[in-house]
């Protein structure tokens, strides 16, 4: 019995000198995990795309001059709104800093914009119907943005171009008595939000309003009317969906 007691007592003198140097021992290191690598799109580089959508261009007409002879005050002959759609190109060059982005980009778009409207009678009775088609529009512009990763929204101005065919129908039938054509230069206005869905590729949507101003525009006399010369006022919105091509790095992969 008396053994059995010294055994159990040993037993339990090492059971506590085992836990008091287990209690000193360091605790073990603590290895922090490596932060995750996060995706970075760069908008940086030459890029080239196509975009599509719809216009309207607003046309007022003001008779100013028949035959050589000046109309003071001017008549107003009337506004019409000539609207379709529009499909074309661009191509610029963007510089990320930071989070901003910085871009110049050119703009060619084949449109069919058409509208007329009955001319006052006060200028030519009821019998004529004044037209106006938009078939081209231009743009040059300066871009600034910021990127939220591959989410970019900017706004843009510069200068804008449009080539529009004028003419003067008799109202009703569709026969056309004179008409004129012409380039005129404004500027314009735009914003525009895109999104990079692959390293290189992303797809946008812009809006753009251009600022044309007033020009005098000299219809030629025909067989059937004298020359007039109406002063045109015009400006035009657009709305475009536009996919660019980038090219540039790929995406770039930051901790």
């Amino acid at each position: 019995m008396k053994k059995i007691l010294l055994a159990s007592a040993g037993l339990f003198a090492l059971g506590v000198f085992a836990s008091a140097n287990a209690a000193d021992l360091a605790p073990r290191p603590y290895a922090k995990a490596p932060a995750p690598m996060v995706a970075v799109y760069d908008w940086t580089g030459f890029y080239i795309g196509l975009n599509g959508g719809w216009g309207t261009s607003r046309n007022c007409w003001d008779l100013t001059n028949v035959n050589g002879i000046v109309v003071a005050p001017a008549v107003r002959e009337g506004c019409h709104n000539a609207s379709g759609g529009t499909v074309g190109g661009q191509l610029g060059y963007r510089w990320q800093a930071a989070n901003w982005v910085f871009g110049l980009e050119a703009q060619g778009n084949w449109a069919d914009l058409n509208g007329s409207s009955l001319s006052d009678p006060a200028a030519f009775g009821a019998f004529v119907t004044n037209r106006t088609k938009v078939d081209g529009i231009g743009l040059f512009t300066g871009q600034v943005g910021y990127a939220f990763n591959n989410v970019l929204w900017y706004v843009k101005g510069g200068a804008a171009a449009t080539h529009s065919k004028h003419s003067g129908l008799i109202t009703g039938t569709g026969i056309v008595f004179d008409e004129a054509s012409e380039t005129r230069w404004g500027a314009a206005v735009g914003t525009g939000i895109e999104v990079g869905f692959a390293p290189n590729w992303s797809v946008g949507l812009e809006y753009n309003h251009l600022f044309m101003g007033d020009r005098d525009i000299t219809f030629p006399a025909t067989a059937i009317v004298n020359q007039r010369i109406d002063t045109i006022s015009q400006d035009v919105d657009l709305v475009t969906v536009r996919l660019n091509y980038r090219f540039g790095g790929p995406v770039v992969a930051r901790y």
